[in-house]
């Protein structure tokens, strides 16, 4: 049996362009640091690496499950990437200037051991630095707001601004300086105007 997440987890990605309150739990990432332009070599040099090993686990996993002949998941569909950036004033962005954490989910069945083992493979297919600054995370969210952001990334302050919105009428408070963005298009395969992301940011 193959986890898909979009059918597994609609509470979280079956996202609409209003604001909504959602419950974060425990989530699994592989994830990597970063700062600076996101439209700069580096930051998609940190996207490679991620996904790299985000399939090397994938398949891994898949390879250990291949003689089960139960009902139990030996497949899952790879997560989408994740990044999560730091508050900044969004009425005077300086890109060079952005911190941010890249991360793929991992499903619950993800463990330590697994990681460590795709880590050494993939370190053995192909030499990448980079490799060496992803970590395996657990983080838990909590209460939030999210929505689901139609068109440019520069346009997300319009969707932001729903956000503020939406927290001030149930009297919600934003907590931390960072908010998460969840990339459900490939941006090198989907015009601007049509790309998908979703926006959370955590709330008391």
């Amino acid at each position: 049996m193959k986890y898909e997440w979009r059918k597994e987890e609609k509470n979280l990605y079956g996202v609409r362009q209003t604001p909504i309150i959602v419950d974060v739990p425990k989530q699994k990432f592989i994830m990597i640091k970063g700062e600076g332009d996101p439209n700069k070599a580096d930051f998609s040099d940190r996207i490679s690496a991620l996904y790299s090993l985000a399939y090397t686990i994938k398949m891994l996993f898949k390879a250990s499950m291949k003689n089960r002949s139960d009902d139990k998941i030996t497949d899952f569909t790879v997560y989408p990437l994740e990044g999560l950036w730091e508050k900044g004033d969004e009425k005077a962005l300086d890109k060079s200037k952005l911190k941010y954490s890249l991360m793929i989910k991992q499903p619950n069945f993800i463990t330590q051991d697994i990681f460590i083992k795709a880590f050494e493979n993939v370190k053995k297919k192909k030499t990448n630095s980079l490799y060496d600054e992803i970590s395996f995370e657990e983080i838990k969210e909590g209460k939030a707001i999210q929505i689901l952001h139609v068109g440019s990334y520069d346009d997300e302050p319009k969707s932001f601004e729903q956000m503020k919105e939406f927290a001030r009428k149930f009297n919600l408070t934003r907590t931390g300086d960072f908010h998460r963005e969840i990339y459900l298009s490939n941006k090198n395969r989907t015009s601007e105007e049509k790309q998908k992301t979703i926006l959370r940011y955590t709330v008391r």
